[in-house]
């Protein structure tokens, strides 16, 4: 019996199909699975999970806070670096916070809490507290001594060019005090908070200060990773942490320095990438070999 012709391509279209679902469907899928249950490879195909005393605590891919119920860190475990996933390495929040060189001015509020602070205060706030934490030098270029942005709006006569005839350091509120007295012989005001100094015709004016070229603060203690899921640090970020770690947990530095140069991972295929430290790993093993007294 002869099929209608408007038939055999639909007929052709529905084989296609249960082919594709029975290759793409199920045993692509199936084969992907069996793979993943290869010796070395179920870990991995797991999500990496690390436990302790059989319990999983955490994953060698996801990065996670070391901090107490208050959400200030923990002086005995090394802490990982900043993250704007959610609250703080939220897998279903995964992001960077979008925020890019251009932004150094923040935006001031009379309640605190409706204020956001610009990348270059975070950079700053995250620097100094750092610093405090680790007894190194927290200052920063283009950051003030009290933690925001050095950045000033100057007001020009003549708009662009001319004489300065007001300045105002627009990341400082009161009762702060102006990291500057003056510029250009102008005395140099606190910002009134809610105030937009940039719309109204002030020019942005960074000021680098007297901070090293080089901060003691490396990079990533201050700065989020674009995935805010980042498990590692650098190893110039552990080693500013050692002396705080031992004395917290009563050990010697020295010991603490090999545990980090244990879980220092090298550049991938050796030349690609920088060194790092897996900060999960590293606080497991300090909990296991060098306890808190």
């Amino acid at each position: 019996m002869r099929l209608p012709t408007w038939l055999a391509p639909h007929l052709a279209a529905l084989r296609a199909l249960l082919v594709l679902t029975a290759l793409l469907g199920l045993a692509y899928p199936l084969a992907l699975v069996a793979v993943g249950r290869l010796p070395g490879l179920a870990g991995k195909a797991d999500g990496s999970l690390v436990t302790v005393d059989g319990v999983p605590v955490g994953s060698t891919l996801l990065g996670q806070s070391f901090t107490d119920a208050e959400g200030n860190p923990v002086p005995r475990y090394f802490q990982s670096r900043p993250s704007a996933a959610g609250d703080g390495y939220d897998p279903t929040a995964t992001a960077a916070s979008n925020l890019g060189p251009e932004s150094v001015v923040d935006t001031t509020a009379t309640d605190p809490a409706d204020a956001t602070p610009s990348l270059l205060t975070r950079v700053c706030q995250r620097s100094r507290a750092v610093g405090e934490r680790d007894g190194v030098d927290g200052r920063r270029p283009y950051c003030t001594p009290d933690g925001v942005g050095a950045v000033l709006a100057v007001f020009r006569r003549d708009g662009l060019t001319g004489p300065a005839t007001r300045v105002v350091s627009v990341n400082q509120v009161p009762p702060a005090t102006p990291f500057l007295t003056s510029y250009e012989g102008v005395p140099v005001e606190l910002a009134q908070p809610g105030r937009d100094y940039v719309a109204a015709g002030g020019l942005v004016t960074p000021i680098r200060g007297d901070a090293p070229a080089q901060p003691a603060v490396p990079a990533d203690a201050v700065t989020a990773s674009g995935s805010g899921l980042d498990p590692h640090i650098s190893p110039a970020y552990a080693g500013i942490q050692v002396d705080r770690v031992a004395r917290a947990r009563g050990a010697d530095p020295a010991a603490v320095r090999r545990l980090v140069a244990r879980h220092t991972s090298g550049r991938s295929l050796g030349f690609l990438g920088a060194p790092t430290v897996n900060v999960l790993e590293l606080n497991i093993a300090l909990d296991r070999h060098l306890p808190a007294r």
